[in-house]
């Protein structure tokens, strides 16, 4: 356990996924709330936060600040080994979700309802989950993702959280990991520049990739 002030990082558990899933939607338009842009919020999480909790290849850390009831206000979360975590949320992920948003989209609670633009986008991606590329695991079969509620950032968490990730990795005898960013999210940019990330040439806009 690290603490730093009264925030600490442990390790994530399946009980923190609506935490995770908030902290998700809380910063998923390009590092802004997305609130306004969903009516089901918790799809995004479904997407890139929850999976990494409750499958055996995902892994997770979260800061959790005791001053407000133990909340978990930022997170870490990835895999050492990406084919292997997508192979098992297509097997026992995905399928649960699919069930709750069918596919072609519609309204779950009222089919003659529209859904909103987004709501419809995430629901085509959770019936088509993308895969990450040749290139991408040829350089790291390693990915993560790291969000932070906004007043926590800029105040040296973020590096908590990728150095924990880091020993992590380390641990499991890798040296590199790449992650995905919103190409909008230009404070994300500098930030994993800062980090000693670099753009994967070849890989899609927005990917970067870090040897460690």
């Amino acid at each position: 356990m690290t603490d730093t002030g009264r925030v600490y990082i442990r390790e994530a558990r399946v009980e923190d996924s609506p935490a995770l899933s908030r902290i998700c939607l809380l910063t998923g338009d390009a590092g802004q709330s997305a609130e306004h842009l969903y009516e089901f919020g918790e799809l995004v999480g479904l997407m890139y936060a929850e999976p990494y909790v409750h499958l055996p290849a995902g892994f997770g850390f979260v800061m959790v600040d005791p001053s407000k009831s133990d909340a978990v206000v930022g997170y870490v979360l990835g895999t050492a080994d990406t084919r292997l975590f997508e192979q098992q949320a297509s097997e026992s992920w995905f399928p649960e979700v699919q069930k709750r948003y069918p596919h072609p989209p519609r309204h779950p609670q009222d089919p003659n309802r529209p859904l909103r633009p987004a709501d419809e986008r995430y629901i085509r991606i959770i019936h088509n989950p993308p895969r990450a590329s040749d290139l991408q695991i040829a350089f790291s079969p390693a990915h993560l993702h790291i969000d932070i509620l906004p007043e926590y950032q800029r105040q040296g968490w973020g590096r908590r959280l990728m150095a924990r990730a880091i020993d992590h990795l380390k641990e499991r005898g890798l040296d590199r990991l790449w992650l995905g960013l919103d190409p909008r999210n230009e404070s994300a940019k500098r930030f994993y520049q800062r980090l000693g990330f670099e753009g994967l040439e070849g890989a899609p806009d927005g990917v970067m990739g870090l040897n460690f």
